[in-house]
């Protein structure tokens, strides 16, 4: 609790002075006196802050110029202390010019005790509140640093995690976009070559974002390169991921999360999805094939009922692997993509899987009109080479 300010009472008269500074005394407050306002200006820069009740009526400075040299303070705990006038002037003109000098209020002379004392007593418990916020503001900027600081690192942890490069499969090329929506999201994605040769990629969304949300991105990619380590099974390693996750949170955490299982040379690709956006496949004759995800979120149940479908992908096709991130776009008027929107912005490849990745970034980037993107992006795209 802030401790009450002193008062200090600054009169030229010496009589009236010392009536005031008794007066305040027997009611209970600190107090210390001065003449004039060059006393009072020194008193405060040694003594710090305190209440002034300050009399308007003094050679050199009247009251009214004092408050202005103090309200000018390049130090803002005196900048800011309560100013009571006393005043024998009760007209409006006088009472305006004030508070304009940063006055927060006066008293008529002759003094009223008891209207003084409320004044006063208004003025401290003013003050205590604004030292309260400033103290509170002052652990907020502080928690507010070591936040960020905290991003900063799992920032870092997470740009570790993602893979530094793109897989390499005979017969296909790869492409990947990561945007998040602050310097930490809870989109990851990855791949592993499995025993059998295949490529297995995989790309999930936690809850939340920030710091919390990268311990789940770390988390959900040390249990599906687990999982992808004995198995080649896009159900199978989704099947697995569910226990491991489900096990450590209990059901009190969940995320949605896909599995891609491509082969090299045949063209065949297998796709397991669970509560995540489906598969799209861009044929290169302009059609769009979708795969749905046919499981629950990762996390919630013991079963995910995840099916694994199969599909061909011939020769200058394309399939995306997406977060619904990449659809819940909106421009200015508030319109915003949507799963089946999305495939209608999506052209058959014409070129690398970089190329068609881009492309799509850059329609749903056109369409946000310089919005901002409302969630994380994770996208992984794989064309086969003609």
């Amino acid at each position: 609790m802030t401790e009450p300010l002193p008062i200090l009472v600054v009169d030229d008269d010496a009589l009236s002075r010392k009536l005031l500074v008794r007066l305040l005394e027997n009611i209970g407050f600190e107090t210390i006196e001065c003449r004039d306002g060059t006393e009072a200006l020194q008193i405060l820069e040694n003594h710090g802050p305190a209440l002034l009740v300050l009399d308007y009526e003094m050679p050199e400075f009247n009251g009214a110029q004092i408050c202005e040299i103090i309200r000018q303070d390049s130090d803002e705990a005196l900048a800011q202390i309560p100013i009571i006038l006393l005043t024998a002037h009760s007209n409006a003109e006088h009472e305006v010019e004030c508070l304009r000098a940063g006055a927060n209020d006066f008293v008529t002379k002759p003094v009223n005790p008891a209207v003084l004392r409320a004044r006063i007593e208004t003025h401290m418990r003013l003050y205590a509140m604004r030292e309260q916020v400033a103290v509170q503001k002052r652990e907020l900027e502080t928690w507010r640093h070591h936040h960020e600081l905290d991003l900063e690192a799992a920032q870092l942890t997470q740009q570790a995690i993602l893979p530094a490069r793109l897989p390499m499969l005979a017969g296909w090329d790869f492409a990947a976009h990561y945007h998040p929506l602050i310097q930490v999201g809870g989109d990851i994605y990855d791949w592993v070559k499995a025993k059998d040769g295949t490529l297995l990629a995989w790309i999930s969304d936690a809850t939340g974002h920030g710091a919390s949300a990268a311990l789940l991105t770390t988390l959900s990619k040390l249990l599906f390169r687990h999982a992808a380590s004995d198995l080649t099974s896009a159900s199978a390693v989704m099947h697995t991921v569910n226990t491991e996750f489900r096990a450590i949170f209990k059901a009190r955490s969940f995320m949605s999360a896909a599995c891609l299982v491509v082969a090299p040379d045949s063209g065949n690709i297998a796709f397991c999805g669970a509560g995540h956006p489906p598969l799209i496949i861009a044929r290169s004759n302009g059609r769009i094939d979708e795969l749905p995800s046919t499981g629950t979120l990762l996390g919630v149940a013991s079963e995910t009922n995840c099916t694994e479908q199969i599909s061909e992908v011939e020769e200058g096709d394309a399939v995306l692997l997406y977060t619904d991130g990449l659809y819940e776009v909106q421009n200015p008027s508030g319109e915003r993509l949507s799963q089946q929107t999305l495939s209608r912005v999506i052209k058959p490849p014409n070129g690398t899987a970089q190329k068609f990745l881009g492309e799509i970034i850059e329609k749903i980037t056109a369409h946000a009109e310089g919005q901002p993107f409302p969630d994380d992006i994770a996208a992984f795209a794989a064309v086969r080479r003609s």
